[in-house]
Order: C-alpha cells, then sequence, then structure tokens
C-alpha cells in the first residue's frame, strides 16, 4: 500500500541513528556538525582593548580643559599593560593593545593634530572611545557556539580563538551506494547497444561529498542469490545502503524480497508521488536502506526528499532542506500524487524568489535535471498550480554558499 509524501518523510525521520560522536583536528573541522557547545575559556575580548592607532588619556584631563598632551611612552598590541604615571600626557598606543592603566579613551590620530612632544585634540573627545571593553562580546564561559550547528569557515576564528585545536564533532555514516541490473556497465566501458553506464551511483556519491560524506560504491547483478550475498556482506560494514534500481514490479526487481529475508524491517514501499514512486525503505539495527527506482530523476528526487533531512536529522542538525518559492508559472498535473517538479529559480522586481517549471522527458530524462537548480514541491489534491501560489522548493545544490 503507498503512502503520502508527507508519511513517508515522518516514518524516515523517526528512524534517525545516531552515528555517535568524533574528535577531528581543528584543519578538518569544517563542514562537520559540532557535537558539544563552544564555550568561551575566558572573557571575549579578554582585555580593555585599544580600537584605533592615537593616543590614551584620562577624559577627567581632557573634560577639565586640557587639549595638549605631551607623550609618556608607547603601548603597542602584544606587550603587557602600560600604566600612565601623569594624568596631563597621554600614551601613544595600537590597534590592539592593553588599554593602559590611568586612562580611559582613546583618540585616533586623525582627530589629532602633532605639537611639542605629543598632540592637540582636535576634537571634542567622548569618554569611552574605541576601547573594546573586556567581556563586552561574551563573559568567560558563555556560548559561542551550540551544538548541533555545521561548522562554518567564519565558526574556525571562534574555535581557534578559545583553543581548540582538536574539535568533537558528529561522526560521519558510513555509506555504500549500490547500483543493480544487468544492463549497466562502467563509465570507462563503451556500452552495446542495450547497456547504459552507471551514472547514478556517481551522481548520488558526488552529492554525499558536497555534503562532507565519503560513500563507497558497489554493483550487483540481477541474480537473487549475488543480491544477498552482497547485502549481506555490506550491512555488516556500513551505516546506510543506498541503491539504485531493482524495486519496482518487473521480474528481476528481488531487492525488497531479499532484504525482506535478511531480516530488514520494511518501513514503507511506495509513495503516492511522481517521479520516485517505488521506492522502497527499512532498517535492520542500526543499518539504514534507502532503495530508489532506477531512473536518474526518481534517484535524484528520493535522495533529497528523504536522505538529505534524514542524515540531518541523524546529526542532530535541523536546518530545514527545503525553501518557500513562488511558482512562476502555471502547472497542470492531473494524477493524485505529489509532483516534485524540475524548476529553475530567480529573483523578480519585487525580490521574490520564483520558481518556473521546465518538464523534462520523463524521470529517465538525464538532461533536464542539469540545467535545474532543485525541486518545486506541489502536493496532491489538486490539479492546477497557478502561477503566484508558494510551495516549497528543495534545491539539487547549495544555493548560497
Amino acid at each position: 500500500m503507498m503512502i503520502d509524501s508527507e508519511e513517508a518523510l515522518r516514518i524516515i525521520l523517526e528512524n534517525r541513528i545516531d552515528f555517535g560522536t568524533e574528535p577531528v583536528p581543528l584543519s578538518d573541522a569544517i563542514g562537520r556538525i559540532l557535537a558539544e557547545d563552544l564555550l568561551a575559556d575566558r572573557p571575549l575580548p579578554p582585555f580593555d582593548r585599544v580600537c584605533m592607532d592615537g593616543i590614551a588619556i584620562p577624559h577627567d584631563s581632557f573634560a577639565n580643559g586640557q587639549r595638549h598632551f605631551e607623550v609618556e611612552k608607547i603601548g603597542a598590541a602584544g606587550q603587557p599593560q602600560q600604566t600612565l604615571n601623569d594624568s596631563s600626557k597621554c600614551i601613544e598606543v595600537m590597534t590592539g593593545a592593553v588599554l593602559p592603566k590611568g586612562t580611559d579613551t582613546v583618540i585616533r590620530y586623525e582627530d589629532l593634530k602633532p605639537k611639542d612632544e605629543g598632540f592637540e585634540v582636535m576634537i571634542q573627545a567622548k569618554p569611552k572611545a574605541n576601547i573594546h571593553f573586556q567581556g563586552e562580546d561574551l563573559a568567560k564561559g558563555g556560548l559561542l557556539i551550540p551544538k548541533g550547528q555545521r561548522i562554518k569557515a567564519i565558526d574556525i576564528n571562534l574555535l581557534a580563538s578559545v583553543g581548540k585545536d582538536e574539535v568533537e564533532v558528529k561522526r560521519l555514516p558510513k555509506v555504500a551506494v549500490i547500483s543493480s541490473g544487468d544492463e549497466l556497465v562502467e563509465v570507462n566501458e563503451v556500452p552495446e547497444a542495450h547497456q547504459i553506464r552507471r551514472s547514478n551511483v556517481h551522481m548520488i556519491l558526488a552529492r554525499l561529498k558536497e555534503l562532507g560524506i565519503r560513500g563507497q560504491d558497489f554493483h550487483i547483478t540481477d541474480d537473487r542469490e549475488d543480491i544477498a550475498a552482497t547485502f549481506e556482506r555490506i550491512s555488516a560494514d556500513f551505516d546506510v545502503l543506498m541503491m539504485s534500481g531493482g524495486v519496482s514490479k518487473g521480474a528481476f526487481d528481488f531487492i525488497p524480497a531479499v532484504l525482506d529475508e535478511l531480516g530488514f524491517i520494511k518501513l514503507f514501499h511506495g509513495v503516492q508521488q511522481r517521479p520516485g514512486k517505488p521506492i522502497w525503505t527499512g532498517r535492520k539495527g542500526n543499518a539504514m536502506v534507502f532503495a530508489f527506482p532506477g531512473n536518474p530523476v526518481s534517484t535524484l528526487a528520493c535522495f533529497h526528499q528523504y536522505v538529505m533531512p534524514w542524515l540531518n536529522a541523524c546529526m542532530g542538525h535541523d536546518t530545514e532542506h527545503r525553501m518557500k518559492v513562488q511558482l512562476r508559472n502555471e502547472v497542470l498535473f492531473k494524477p493524485d500524487l505529489t509532483y516534485f517538479a524540475q524548476a529553475k529559480i530567480s529573483f523578480n522586481e519585487e525580490g521574490t524568489c520564483e520558481a518556473e517549471v521546465i518538464h523534462g522527458h520523463g524521470s529517465g530524462d538525464l538532461k533536464n535535471p542539469s540545467s535545474m537548480d532543485g525541486f518545486i514541491v506541489l502536493p496532491r489534491g489538486k490539479e492546477t498550480y497557478s502561477a503566484g501560489e508558494v510551495y516549497d522548493f528543495i534545491p539539487f545544490y547549495p544555493l548560497f554558499p
């Protein structure tokens, strides 16, 4: 019995698996999911920090009418804190230096005039100007980055600033990507008239790589014993098995029956959607199986609709894999199925993100998806989807890297 696509997604998300955590060097942390709260090991900034090159003075002297300040000494970044001994003088300071004791205001060079071994203040100086005060950004022990966040390049700065040369992150799953079918040959082979090259597995592997996950590919023939032996061997070594082909109703579609025999619990087989209707999903212990239909657009739709959010959920990362867009052109679709329509996105003059549906030639069309940005999800229950209506959009790739 087929189920609705949203029900299928709910079931999959309920079957998330915790792959554990692992430490990685700071240099390898980019793109990984943080498995610990990142806390400040000291106040940020750690001291009253000078923000501009100039002079540091006690503002009371300025408020009392003094405008000329003789330089007592110089304070540079990286030096221990200096002390102003004479409140009628100043300390020349550089950006990043510790604010000298006895001073509370920094006046930048642009607002000074050199004069008589010192400087004359040319502006109405404000107290506490040009100082980044200790703990102003965050107190010691404060939360810098919460666990569950994907580490971005800009976050490496924070990790380094608190001494994290090694970071605890969510362990990535070991993924096997399996193609099936006697009609498939390797990429470097010249196919016979009745054959095609293996391509779906390479598409999945590439998409996984974009997510920072390295998969390993396998191939099985349309032989029941070969399928059973391969699955039994692979499932012992991998957390996730993704396969393309062999799950429909054909005479050689053995995969669902073999998985059942091997003790995999079927979560569902068949979803009311197009493309990708015959998808089979199941689980055995902590091994998850996603068996996609063999047509490339079907595989693409199932991967993005189900596997992407499942992986995020397993990693404790709650980022939504969809975005809202406005349909640019009317779409007619009569079957009572959720339609994953291939579309290009653009922004209109008002800044609204629009998706234009451009139909390919069915789920076997390899060419059309390469010029599209993703799927606009047109839900069941209607036949006419009007321009201007808002729907979910699932991108094929990071649209805003």
